[in-house]
C-alpha cells in the first residue's frame, strides 16, 4: 500500500481507507495501483467475505483525480510525461471495472465530497455494492467545469439515471446532496453523520459475510431522514429541458425558464467548455446503448483527444493552477463547435486490437 491507501482486516472484512486528507483524497496513479492490487488480493481470498471502502476524514471520500497533477504531466514536453498520463486513465478504468464487477460485497462510505473519481471508485454493481451517503456528503461528476467530460463511467451510470437526470449532472456539474444521489440512482443507503462512528464499529464487529444485510437494516431508520429530494421537485423541469435534441436546444429551453433551479443550470452550462458540452452530450446518448466496457473504453478515446486539443489543461489552469476562473476555451462559444470538432473526439487513436482496455 502506499501512504495514502492503508489497509485493516475485521471479521472477514477488507477495509480499504484513503488517507491523505490535504487533497481530500484526490487519486494519484500509485492510489490507483494500491486500490487495484488490494481489490486483485481480497477478491482471491477466501478468508475476506467483503470490502469496504471509507476515508479517514469526514470532509471527503474521494474528491476525483489529482487535477493539479494532470496539468503539471500533461504540459510535459517528454513523452515520458505522456505515458505517465496514458497510464493514470487506462489503469483507473480499469479499477472502476473490477469495482463493478467485484464479486463480493464492496461497501462504499460516501461521506463528504464524492466528486469525478469519487463516484468511480463507489459504484459498485447493484448485485454487490452498497453506497452509503450521508447529510455531508456532496456529490457530482463536475468534469466539465474543468474541460472534460464526466469519465470513470460516467457514460454508463449517468445515462442509466432516471429521465434526463444524468444529462443534467453531467452538463451543468453541479453538486447534489445525499436525498437527489438516491433518487439519482447513485447511491443506496443514508445514514446520518451523527450515526458514521456508530456504523464503524458496525462494520468492525460484524461478520463479512452478514456485512450489507446488517448495514442496510442499521439504516433502515434513517430511511426518511435524508431530506427532500431537490432532483424529484424539480424532475419534470429537468425532463423538459434536458430532454431537448441538442445542447443549443437546451440552453434555449432554460433560457425560456425563469425559475431559480432552471436560470442556475444555465449559468452554470454558460461558463462550461462549449465544445465538452457538445461531446458529453454525444457520449451520454451513445452511453446508453452500451454496456459498462464499451463506454469505459469510448472514454478512452476521449481522454487521449482531450489532452491532445488541450481544453481540460486549459480548464485546470483557469480553476487550480492561476485561479483566475477565466478559461480561454476553444473554440470559445457554442456557435463555433463544428460536427467535425467532436466527431473528432469519438475517433479512435488506436485499431481495435491495440485499445488500451480491448481485454475489459
Amino acid at each position: 500500500m502506499t501512504d495514502f491507501v492503508k489497509t485493516t482486516l475485521a471479521n472477514r472484512t477488507g477495509i480499504i481507507t484513503l488517507d491523505r486528507p490535504r487533497t481530500l483524497n484526490s487519486l494519484s496513479l500509485d492510489m490507483i495501483r494500491a486500490l487495484t492490487d488490494v481489490l486483485l488480493a481480497w477478491r482471491d481470498d477466501a478468508g475476506i467475505d467483503a470490502v469496504v471502502l471509507r476515508s479517514s476524514t469526514d470532509k471527503a471520500l474521494c474528491a476525483g483525480g489529482d487535477i493539479r497533477y494532470f496539468y503539471d504531466v500533461g504540459t510535459l514536453p517528454t513523452t515520458g510525461g505522456s505515458a505517465s498520463l496514458e497510464d493514470f486513465f487506462t489503469e483507473e478504468y480499469r479499477l472502476n471495472y473490477l469495482i463493478h464487477f467485484y464479486p463480493k460485497p464492496y461497501v462504499a462510505l460516501m461521506d463528504g465530497v464524492v466528486m469525478g473519481g469519487g463516484l468511480g471508485i463507489s459504484e459498485a454493481g447493484p448485485d454487490t455494492g452498497l453506497r452509503v451517503v450521508t447529510d455531508g456528503t456532496k456529490m457530482a461528476m463536475p468534469e466539465v467545469n474543468i474541460g472534460l467530460f464526466p469519465d470513470v463511467g460516467g457514460s454508463y451510470f449517468l445515462a442509466r439515471a432516471p429521465g434526463k437526470l444524468g444529462y443534467y449532472l453531467g452538463l451543468t456539474g453541479l453538486n447534489i446532496r445525499a436525498a437527489d444521489a438516491l433518487y439519482a440512482g447513485l447511491a443506496d443507503t443514508f445514514v446520518p453523520q451523527a450515526q458514521m462512528a456508530a456504523l464503524t464499529a458496525l462494520i468492525e464487529t460484524t461478520p463479512g459475510a452478514r456485512l450489507r444485510a446488517a448495514i442496510t437494516q442499521f439504516a433502515a431508520p434513517f430511511a426518511g431522514d435524508a431530506g427532500p429530494a431537490t432532483l424529484l421537485t424539480e424532475r419534470a423541469s429537468i425532463d423538459r429541458h434536458f430532454g431537448a435534441s441538442s445542447v443549443e436546444a437546451i440552453i434555449a429551453s432554460l433560457a425560456l425558464d425563469p425559475g431559480e433551479f432552471a436560470q442556475k443550470a444555465l449559468a452554470a452550462m454558460k461558463k462550461r467548455s462549449p465544445l465538452l458540452l457538445r461531446v458529453t452530450f454525444e457520449l451520454l446518448q451513445r452511453g446508453a446503448t452500451m454496456d459498462l466496457a464499451d463506454c469505459l473504453r469510448l472514454e478512452r478515446i476521449l481522454v487521449r483527444r482531450n489532452f491532445e486539443h488541450g481544453e481540460v489543461l486549459e480548464g485546470i489552469r483557469a480553476l487550480v493552477i492561476d485561479k483566475d476562473n477565466l478559461p480561454k476555451w476553444n473554440p470559445p462559444t457554442l456557435a463555433q463547435v463544428t460536427d467535425a470538432m467532436v466527431a473528432q473526439f469519438f475517433a479512435s487513436p488506436w485499431p481495435v486490437r491495440a485499445h488500451p482496455l480491448r481485454d475489459l
